[in-house]
């Protein structure tokens, strides 16, 4: 959540950077509540500091034989008027905080300003998108003559946007998984980490999922847990509460988890296939690192989800997401989009996304600098490298033959076992 200090220092430009994502966004009504829980805690300290001179007339008193009973009754009264005074500054604590909890974050400076995706701005690409001497087919229709992935069943055994995979298809999405966890386990230096597939609300406050879009999570009846809707979640918060040492930082953590997402998206194209499911594969990178060093591992961790891409062979583009596009907890994200040839398009395969200290606050992620010995907050990022099924549909496309076939990355033969399907 964002700095109270932050916005009692820089009300105006808190709400500038605000409006950049959405016109009708403000810090007012928190300003607004907490000018009355300062002015209730006053209020209180005044009464503390004219109950301890009552208290010490008292003793006083006492010693020259005088009868106390008028002013202990007045410092019983006051005690009771400080009671009050707390309970309203406890009410209004939790007004306040209810109310930072609704609030995004204030884009980075660099956040292209914009009112959509729109207004998204690209700044790189890598390989040209897929030519065919063919008219090549798009990858739900591939993977049905192949029966590599049986949509139909995977509706009937739970609902519309849930898939199953098979043969070969499951392999080639194991494959997958397994070649991203090595090389950024082996080659980029992130430990792995494989969480808990539920998480408690408190976690899912601690990124930003909750309360903000509690309707497009998965809830468990009658327990406190959540199916996540990204590794990002568990795996973010495994030092929720907990205070670091500037030695441990940056930590570089990946980690493999299916992914659950009620909300899939608007009609169109995207209702069929693998682009946008309710239950979808994805490893996520995750970084905690200090403020100084953020703009950097942001960077770092942008080109390692890149070099996935690359090795792959499958064309993309960079894009920085807009003032209006970014995620609720994000100030600066890099997209990358994958060339898909159904689309005669670019189809998001990951967000990068740094959040400064924003989710550190809600989930009180902290570190001590060596020097001055004093405790700030972390900054976290993270990204996904790749979008499993995504990067699924891309290579069924994007490497489809005229013969029909569908060749293999050559970085995956190993992990399937065979070069094509």
């Amino acid at each position: 959540m964002l700095d109270i200090k932050l916005i009692r220092e820089n009300p105006e430009k808190i709400n500038e950077l605000l409006k950049r994502r959405n016109p009708e966004l403000s810090i007012n009504e928190v300003l607004k509540i907490d000018e009355e829980r300062r002015k209730v805690q006053k209020e209180a300290d005044d009464l503390r500091a004219k109950r301890k001179t009552e208290s010490q007339k008292i003793g006083l008193m006492k010693k020259n034989g005088e009868n106390t009973d008028s002013i202990q009754e007045e410092v019983r009264a006051l005690g009771d008027e400080i009671k009050t005074l707390e309970e309203k500054q406890n009410e209004l604590d939790e007004k306040q905080r209810i109310v930072l909890l609704h609030i995004p974050n204030i884009p980075d400076e660099t956040t292209p300003i914009g009112l959509s995706e729109d207004d998204n701005v690209e700044v790189e690409r890598w390989g040209e998108p897929t030519k065919f001497d063919f008219e090549p087919k798009a990858h739900w229709d591939l993977c049905e003559e192949k029966n590599i992935v049986d949509f139909e069943r995977g509706v009937k055994i739970s609902q519309s946007r849930f898939t199953l995979y098979r043969g070969k298809g499951s392999r080639l999405e194991r494959a997958i998984i397994n070649f991203f966890l090595d090389f950024h386990t082996e080659k980029q230096g992130y430990e792995e980490i494989l969480p808990p597939f539920m998480a408690n609300a408190a976690t899912m406050t601690g990124t930003g999922q909750l309360p903000k879009f509690k309707e497009d999570m998965y809830k468990c009846v009658d327990e406190d847990l959540y199916l996540i809707p990204t590794a990002e979640v568990p795996v973010t918060n495994i030092y929720s509460g907990e205070i670091l040492s500037e030695d441990d930082l940056p930590k570089l953590m990946t980690a493999y988890t299916p992914c659950f997402r009620r909300e899939a998206g608007s009609a169109g194209k995207d209702t069929r296939g693998l682009i946008r499911v309710h239950q979808f594969n994805k490893v996520e990178l995750v970084k905690l690192c200090t403020p100084e060093t953020s703009k950097v591992e942001h960077e770092k961790l942008t080109r390692d989800a890149q070099e996935m891409l690359e090795l792959l062979g499958l064309p993309y583009r960079k894009v920085a997401l807009s003032t209006g596009d970014i995620g609720f907890s994000a100030n600066k994200c890099w997209d990358l989009e994958v060339w898909m040839p159904s689309y005669n398009n670019y189809k998001e395969i990951s967000s990068c996304s740094n959040f400064g200290d924003y989710q550190a606050r809600r989930a009180n992620i902290r570190y001590k600098e060596k020097q001055s010995g004093k405790t700030r907050f972390v900054h976290t990022i993270n990204g996904s490298g790749l979008a499993v099924g995504r990067t699924f549909a891309a290579i069924v496309e994007n490497f489809q033959q005229a013969d029909g076939t569908i060749v293999i990355p050559e970085v995956l033969r190993k992990y399937t076992g065979f070069d094509t399907i």
